[in-house]
């Protein structure tokens, strides 16, 4: 298989790549290599989850979404837990695991795992220096409403909360 580097960044590695369909034919294709993250849901409540208001420049501002962050060599739950002490500023004392997410397949391998944070405990929010976080508190019905609304189109945050929301609220399928 013949693969070439056409950028290397902080995040991602982009890659041409050389890939057999199952039909027998060759195709050149574009991907883009991932570590991985993970993205939580922080219930503050029973009936209340934590939301982030983060700014997101490819995104054109400000959009709602759950914590979540890029792997870095950690497991899915190591990571869930920095980030949830990280841009939340909870430390949760149990993670319940709510699946993962391919999040654009036709051009990446990004998997993102799901998380529900409970028992949390109130610790100083650490950003990084390229971070704007704002936390609000919302009813578990209400973020869901939002999802259903196209408030909250980020696609990670959408299913964590549907997830969430029928694993441990009211939403059935």
């Amino acid at each position: 298989m013949k693969t070439r580097v056409v950028h290397q960044g902080r995040a991602i590695r982009v890659q041409e790549e050389e890939a057999t369909l199952p039909d027998g034919r060759t195709v050149m294709l574009d991907v883009v290599r991932h570590p991985g993250a993970s993205a939580i849901v922080p219930f503050e409540s029973e009936k209340d989850v934590l939301l982030i208001r983060q700014f997101r420049h490819a995104a054109g501002g400000m959009i709602w979404e759950v914590p979540a962050g890029k792997l870095d060599g950690d497991s899915p739950e190591v990571c869930a837990r920095k980030e949830l002490e990280e841009e939340v500023g909870r430390r949760a004392g149990r993670l319940e695991p709510l699946g993962h997410i391919l999040t654009t397949p036709g051009f990446t391998d990004e998997v993102i795992h799901l998380f529900a944070a409970f028992d949390l405990e109130k610790i100083p929010q650490r950003l990084e220096a390229d971070e704007y976080i704002e936390v609000v508190r919302v009813p578990l019905a209400v973020a869901v409403e939002r999802v259903f609304a196209g408030e909250i189109p980020d696609a990670k945050s959408a299913l964590a909360l549907l997830q969430a929301a029928r694993r441990f609220g009211t939403l059935r399928p």
